[in-house]
């Protein structure tokens, strides 16, 4: 049986980046729910959290349009995970990504994944040193810290520990945005650089339920019988490759999480759906599409910090531009202009 709520999200302003002017819309909408049968008036935003830039209005309602007129059939949603679905800060400190929040029990090791990432890290963005170089560097650091978390004896309850004490959380509004897309039987691909098996364990934790329309694309682990890591599977996923190529390593998560018997849409299926909403905090998120010939898409990008030197890149590669870590409340108000509630 289905239960179904409305209730009020917000009222938020939609504006037009000018250089020292700002043109603003006012909307208002209701979303129904399947689950719950609650006010969530106390869940809704301030303006002044919503800083939204849309640097052409008329073509985002273009996108919008097509996309409402192919149908929730034809779409399918792209996220980065680590500050896009998850808070850029957490109680005025950063949060943590699903990498970096992992203890694996054994100092050392954890103190040798560190180094790696010193070292490696600031390479990731140099501008200076050319794609294809960086992108062996890349494949050289994930492959040397998957090796340390093997050698380093990494178990189940180590992630399960790890994520119980970690400081990540989702942005407000996630749920909603996924019980939205679940109802409409719009697959949600999680596209992250990270490690799928961590992954799942922050939805179980922190979301506290599952959506069978989410799959996770992301590197994942193999464990013995004693819950130990011993390998990983698939293609090597890292921060310059993560992309529709890697869509075999996509994986269900619903209630029973592992469950190979429950159904879920296949691969092929999922690339005929040619509408995307893709979500990202980085531009090079843009590139998770890059494998699906699509035909319409709507790009949102998540700035979180350096607004002003990043804002006119970001303003030029996205669709709409969420500023300063805010909510998803604005992408489930997206969502319904799509679709709207009763049609």
């Amino acid at each position: 049986m289905s239960y179904r709520f409305q209730y009020t999200i917000f009222t938020v302003f939609l504006c037009t980046f000018r250089p020292r002017r700002f043109r603003f819309r006012r909307y208002n909408c209701r979303l129904s729910n399947s689950e719950k049968n609650l006010e969530m008036e106390e869940h809704v935003p301030s303006v002044a959290s919503l800083d939204l830039v849309v640097g052409d209005p008329e073509m985002l309602d273009k996108k919008i349009a097509a996309i409402r007129l192919a149908g929730p059939q034809k779409l399918q949603v792209i996220a980065d995970f680590d500050a896009t679905l998850t808070k850029f800060w957490v109680n005025g400190s950063r949060g943590q990504s699903s990498h970096g929040l992992l203890q694996q029990g054994n100092p050392e090791y954890d103190a040798k994944r560190e180094q790696l990432y010193h070292y490696y890290h600031p390479l990731e963005f140099s501008p200076t040193i050319p794609l294809e170089e960086k992108t062996k560097l890349m494949e050289e650091w994930w492959g040397k810290t998957h090796t340390l978390l093997i050698e380093g004896g990494l178990t189940y309850e180590s992630i399960r520990q790890s994520v119980a004490n970690s400081s990540i959380a989702f942005r407000d509004g996630v749920i909603e945005l996924f019980e939205f897309l679940e109802e409409r039987d719009i697959p949600v691909l999680i596209f992250s650089a990270g490690l799928a098996d961590i992954i799942e364990e922050v939805l179980r934790q922190k979301l506290h339920r599952s959506f069978k329309n989410v799959k996770i694309v992301s590197n994942r682990m193999v464990f013995d019988n004693n819950s130990r890591l011993i390998s990983f599977k698939g293609k090597l996923i890292h921060s310059l490759n993560k992309n529709e190529h890697a869509l075999d390593m996509a994986a269900p998560v619903h209630e029973q999480l592992g469950d190979t018997d429950v159904p879920s849409d296949d691969n092929a299926s999922v690339k005929k759906r040619t509408n995307v909403l893709l979500l990202g905090d980085h531009t090079g998120d843009l590139g998770m599409s890059d494998g699906l010939n699509y035909e319409t898409r709507v790009s949102v990008g998540f700035l979180n910090h350096n607004i002003e030197n990043s804002l006119e890149c970001y303003q030029k590669a996205f669709d709409v531009v969420y500023m300063n870590d805010a909510p998803m409340w604005g992408v489930v108000k997206l969502v319904t202009e799509m679709f709207p509630i009763g049609k």
